[in-house]
């Protein structure tokens, strides 16, 4: 028991402790429960808010390649750590993201893992990657999801340049769980459908949906197009003042079931029109955030984080936090992913807003 702890016991009142009866508990591997800080509790994160700028990291991402091979390393990729949570390998809470390079003619081992994933493409031409045996060919601002324990692997058929995409995993939570699993195919390589996009033909007009009766909690879809994405936006933007926390606001769907793409984490793409700031709100959940488009700032948690096209910063549980596209005559878009479902199934999701006289409410 630490002698802080003994202080705090001894503010709270009441009959002092028999001698040493804190490190018999100890030695016990036990404590005082009355010991700890009392009062109203609130969410109090390790993580800080931080922004990664893509063009410091991407020569990095570059040279790897120089002495880390593809067929070497199913994960060659950058991994962004906030200082605040390095203990756990996280971006942000239990969030992990990173860049991933391929060189053109590369190819990655087929590996799964218990993590599910999440891939939004920077740049380059030519890039793939196969997932349970369908094979996308994705391009820059493409989304797409990796279910857990699925067989993947990724490559760059291309021969303009390389390929950059921003990984996204919840590797921490698996592993504070002690459920991660790591395994490379003895194969190396699937075998893969007739067609390419497989799910993308059966999921693309978004107007009609396969049978879902026996839907997965997982996206049956596994890749959605930059193309259609904007559309959508600009498209409610249209019709729709949108959220005032967060601008025009949608949300990435399993198309058989209407929920999120993953049962443990959500992705979003927002758009905010040229000019435009949001209010302030705050809620529980970590959020890391992939600049799509344009340019602008986000204050999180008081700190002032300026960000231009393809940066990528992160947004702390529980940390205040408000959006502005400082571009007078363009839109900006923010690709974002969460732990949102995770913590709606525990019952431990909360917003609040912060009103124009300083008080809170729930938006």
């Amino acid at each position: 028991m630490t002698d802080q702890a003994v202080e705090r016991a001894a503010a709270g009142g009441g009959p002092p402790a028999p001698d040493d009866f804190y490190d018999r508990l100890t030695a016990l591997g036990a404590e005082a429960r009355w010991t700890v800080e009392s009062g109203p509790w609130s969410p109090r994160p390790d993580a800080v808010p931080m922004l990664w700028r893509f063009a410091e990291l991407r020569p990095l991402a570059l040279e790897s390649a120089t002495f880390v091979k593809g067929d070497d390393a199913a994960l060659r990729v950058v991994s962004l750590i906030n200082p605040g949570s390095a203990d756990r390998g996280s971006a942000v809470g239990h969030l992990y993201t990173g860049l991933q390079m391929l060189n053109p003619g590369e190819s990655m081992t087929a590996h799964r893992h218990a993590a599910s994933a999440m891939r939004f493409v920077i740049e380059g031409t030519g890039a793939w990657t196969t997932i349970g045996g369908d094979r996308l060919e994705i391009g820059p601002r493409d989304f797409v999801v990796t279910p857990s324990r699925l067989w993947h692997e990724h490559g760059n058929a291309g021969d303009e340049g390389p390929v950059i995409w921003q990984d996204g995993t919840n590797d921490p939570l698996v592993d504070a769980l002690g459920a991660n699993f790591f395994e490379l195919l003895p194969e190396r390589q699937q075998t893969t459908g007739r067609l390419v996009n497989t799910t993308l033909l059966e999921h693309g007009n978004g107007m009609l949906k396969p049978d879902g009766r026996r839907a997965s909690e997982y996206s049956s879809l596994l890749a959605y197009p930059w193309d259609k994405s904007y559309e959508a936006l600009r498209d409610l933007a249209r019709v729709s003042d949108g959220s005032p926390y967060d601008g025009i606001f949608m949300e990435y769907v399993n198309p058989a079931t209407g929920g999120p793409v993953l049962p443990t984490m959500s992705a979003h793409l927002q758009l905010l029109r040229p000019g435009a700031a949001t209010r302030a709100h705050r809620h529980t959940g970590s959020v890391v955030y992939q600049v799509a488009k344009g340019r602008g700032h986000s204050v999180v948690a008081g700190e002032r984080l300026d960000w231009r096209e393809n940066d990528i910063f992160c947004v702390p549980s529980w940390a205040w936090h408000e959006h502005a596209n400082d571009d007078p005559s363009e839109d900006a878009c923010l690709f974002s992913f969460d732990d949102f479902p995770t913590l709606r199934r525990l019952g431990l999701y909360v917003e609040e807003a912060l009103t124009e006289n300083g008080g809170h409410q729930c938006p």
